[in-house]
């Protein structure tokens, strides 16, 4: 265990620390949660749905979901080349970056033309399901424009005002991004969306298996475990769990069952999020009736955040984060407790959510009976009781040693 801990604080973390820091991969992370709030509204929107079980005549809000939510894809395709092109200071190209991404993005869509001038689109490709196409584009367009940095077709010391030079000098780069994507799409008839989507099946099916759904919690608890914040996780997360949850609703809606067991529904607003990733409330509450003075304040200065699935201030401060004896009991529940889940939802014992729901800080409970009803409650009791009984034995072995500590500072201090 000493020899883990030591790699991981020495080699791991700073290594994952670097990589996440990177241009772009921080530029793909922060476009995917300047998002958030579109899909927040999504989630918002299936929360003042439910009221339409008991006022008649309400009106359907599913529009709001398809022109936030739905349009996913496009926002991806605009957000990260402007990103990648703000965080390299390149400030006059960031919105034309952006402008040029979005266009790519719908030319790949591959939108039939009408003769009567009409364009016909599929709506489906505009928002999760088009996010991989989406960060592609958007990677694309900011390698172009970074290549072209450097190019220019005037002199340095021309006399022409600096705005026209950038225009022209812009131009070059949007053509040949543009050409690219007209060479595949109207030349070669290539659908691009469809060679994505198929490539990234395989990636899809293994993410939708027990192996894939226990890896994507524990993968996620171990890092947590050493410090290092799930976020960085997200854009790989996001990519399964986006198209994964609007499949499930698309299949509802045509009658069908959902298929789709790993969502952010699930992790986070399910089952498996009691408290945070990692299930830390059941360790808060315990820490309720510790006998160390300072594991019961933690309790009491904890609870509150952890109740809407905040749970960074136990995670640094209890701390669990490079605590061997935290540590483990919240790699076993990143085990144990998705096994139960996935079964229970595969053999239909609770209802597989089909709802967009991403308002993570709702209390789980609430938001686990909106997902999947009085039989999720069920199950959410199950693994609660589960997590609860895990944490025990290693909050005591901890409580114990930090009243022994109080203790003996209590004896110098007296002395």
């Amino acid at each position: 265990m000493d020899r883990l801990m030591k790699w991981m604080t020495e080699k791991f973390a700073p290594r994952l620390e670097k990589f996440t820091n990177n241009v772009w991969v921080s530029s793909i992370q922060e476009a995917i949660m300047v998002t958030l709030p579109m899909i927040f509204i999504g989630s918002i929107i299936t929360l003042i749905s439910i009221l339409k079980d008991f006022i008649p005549g309400m009106p359907d809000l599913t529009p709001i979901t398809t022109f936030s939510f739905g349009l996913l894809g496009m926002f991806i395709a605009f957000l990260t080349p402007y990103t990648v092109m703000q965080k390299k200071g390149r400030d006059k190209i960031k919105l034309i970056a952006g402008a040029t991404g979005l266009s790519l993005f719908l030319m790949l869509l591959k939108p039939v033309m009408n003769d009567d001038g009409t364009i016909t689109f599929i709506l489906e490709r505009f928002g999760p399901s088009g996010m991989i196409t989406a960060l592609l584009v958007g990677i694309v367009v900011a390698v172009v424009l970074n290549v072209f940095n450097n190019f220019s077709l005037f002199k340095k010391d021309s006399s022409l005002p600096e705005f026209i030079i950038d225009w022209f000098d812009f131009l070059v780069p949007i053509a040949v991004i543009l050409t690219m994507g007209w060479v595949l799409v109207y030349q070669l008839h290539f659908d691009i969306f469809e060679l994505i989507v198929s490539v990234f099946e395989p990636i899809n099916t293994v993410g939708q298996s027990l192996w894939g759904f226990l890896l994507f919690n524990l993968i996620g608890v171990v890092l947590y475990s050493f410090g290092v914040s799930p976020w960085v996780m997200m854009p790989i997360w996001y990519a399964i769990w986006i198209p994964a949850i609007e499949q499930n609703a698309a299949l509802v809606a045509q009658g069908l069952e959902p298929v789709n067991i790993n969502t952010f529904e699930t992790f986070f607003s399910g089952w498996l999020g009691v408290g945070g990733l990692g299930a830390t409330l059941p360790l808060i509450v315990w820490f309720l009736f510790a006998k160390s003075k300072k594991l019961k304040s933690i309790g009491r200065a904890t609870i509150v955040p952890s109740l809407f699935n905040i749970n960074e201030p136990v995670i640094y401060g209890a701390p669990i984060a490079f605590n061997p004896i935290l540590m483990v009991p919240m790699w076993i529940n990143g085990i144990i407790t998705p096994i139960i889940v996935y079964f229970a939802l595969d053999w239909g014992f609770a209802e597989i959510p089909s709802k967009v729901f991403q308002l993570w800080y709702t209390p789980i409970g609430i938001s686990t009976y909106i997902m999947s009803g009085l039989n999720g409650l069920i199950l959410l009791a199950v693994v609660l009781a589960i997590i609860f009984a895990v944490w025990y034995p290693f909050y005591k072995i901890y409580d114990a040693q930090e009243l022994k500590k109080e203790q003996e500072e209590a004896k110098l201090q007296q002395s």
